[in-house]
């Protein structure tokens, strides 16, 4: 069947609009939006009929007349866009099942595949798409856009799905005794009453510590881009009782429902160390899409610490001196240690000590310096943990050790982990 056969055969059908019967051979003429692929069948089947041209004079009965409001709807979007920032879009569409049964007819009547031309959905977006890509001076995205308006045919009704915006950087925690991330109060769940009194747990804050570094910096993102929510994304975690310090650890920031994206990084970065007055310091801020969260959560990261030790017993320097350099280069074998095998599942673990090296500071103190693989227990491979880490330092010295303070002073990727044209944003419109 000839293209003007099937124009033909879908005209015969009832009233059809132009944008309807271009869409049912799309996919046999190119270069031509469906309404003006349409209106020149239409003229073409007259003209080879020697009939007059007439324009329909009933409502489309495919669309029900929805094919000829794509500008309506797109002023509708823009409007409900109205004080939110963004640079990319998508449209999406519920159909009424009418229109869907409507459009299998029509290709019935036509003798046409189902899955002939152009769907109405498919269509629809696509013009809806333009006219409101063109009234906001943005870019249609398919696979994240910061934005998505959804027209509902069937309400008269338009929503937006607002997506998350992402603010990358490092972190240096100054202070002990702070969680990388808000930590609930376990008597309470979090709630801060316990049998309708405050819970002593917590004293009524639903925390178990009053401050995290999530807290001292998601509120402040969350703030200069107007959301209404911020999640805290670590490369990893420190112990809360240990400093981060040195180049800092890498974390994503995300905020729900931004209505700014376009914020100055510099300056929100010295808001938010005035905000965590000195405990947290925040650097390298910088805007980032949705993929940097995975990244920096999957991060394969070495890590450098620097660890005061205190032991039992005094240690000769020759026993210490050896002991360091058995554990250069050394793969340690470790079982879940005894401190977090209430939250994490038991197994064994292996993981190699790149480099160390200490120096006593007395017969029973020490300062180690230990840069190891990612996930490498360095308290454990001090104190040995009961022999369930091997080898150890104390094992290896034969004199109980502990540690008595901890500081993280490198997070590095085993490789350049990001790259900027890729997983950043500008903030350029």
């Amino acid at each position: 069947m000839t293209v003007l056969d099937t124009a033909r055969a879908a005209l015969s059908t009832g009233p059809v609009c132009d944008a309807c019967l271009g869409r049912v051979v799309a996919d046999r003429s190119f270069g031509l939006a469906n309404d003006e692929r349409g209106r020149g069948l239409r003229v073409a089947v007259a003209l080879e009929d020697d009939d007059t041209f007439e324009e329909p004079d009933a409502e489309c009965w495919v669309c029900e007349g929805e094919c000829a409001r794509h500008d309506w709807w797109a002023q509708n979007g823009a409007a409900a866009l109205r004080g939110y920032e963004f640079d990319t879009y998508q449209v999406g569409t519920r159909v009424p099942p009418l229109f869907e049964e409507n459009d299998r007819l029509l290709r019935e009547e036509a003798g046409l595949d189902p899955e002939a031309g152009e769907q109405f959905k498919s269509a629809f977006n696509r013009e809806v798409g333009k006219r409101l890509g063109a009234r906001t001076g943005t870019e249609v995205d398919f696979d994240r856009p910061d934005v998505v308006v959804l027209c509902d045919l069937t309400t008269d009704e338009v929503d937006v799905q607002v997506n998350s915006a992402f603010v990358y950087g490092r972190y240096r925690k100054r202070q002990r005794d702070i969680p990388q991330t808000e930590w609930p109060c376990r008597e309470c769940n979090g709630t801060g009453r316990k049998r309708d009194e405050l819970c002593e747990g917590c004293d009524g804050t639903g925390y178990r510590y009053d401050e995290s570094v999530e807290q001292l910096t998601a509120p402040v993102v969350e703030d200069a881009m107007d959301g209404t929510g911020a999640t805290f994304h670590g490369a990893g975690r420190e112990d809360i009782d240990a400093r981060m310090l040195g180049t800092g650890r890498p974390f994503v920031v995300e905020v729900d429902r931004p209505r700014r994206r376009h914020v100055d990084t510099e300056t929100l970065e010295a808001e938010i160390n005035d905000f965590a007055a000195g405990k947290v310091e925040v650097e390298e801020l910088c805007l980032a899409t949705h993929e940097m969260v995975e990244r920096v959560k999957e991060l394969p990261a070495s890590k450098t610490y620097r660890a005061e030790v205190a032991f039992a017993e005094p240690v000769a320097a020759e026993g210490f001196a050896a002991a360091l350099e058995t554990l250069a280069g050394a793969t340690i074998r470790q079982e879940t240690p005894q401190r977090v095998d209430h939250r994490r599942a038991s197994k064994t673990r292996t993981r190699q000590v790149y480099e160390i090296s200490g120096e006593l500071a007395g017969a029973r103190e020490a300062t180690v310096e230990i840069h190891g693989e990612g996930g490498l227990y360095v308290k454990e491979l001090v104190h040995g943990d009961e022999e369930q880490t091997e080898p150890s330092l104390a094992g290896l010295v034969g004199v109980g050790a502990d540690v008595t303070a901890l500081d993280v002073l490198a997070v590095e990727g085993e490789d350049e982990p990001f790259e900027r044209d890729e997983f950043f944003r500008t903030g350029e419109r």
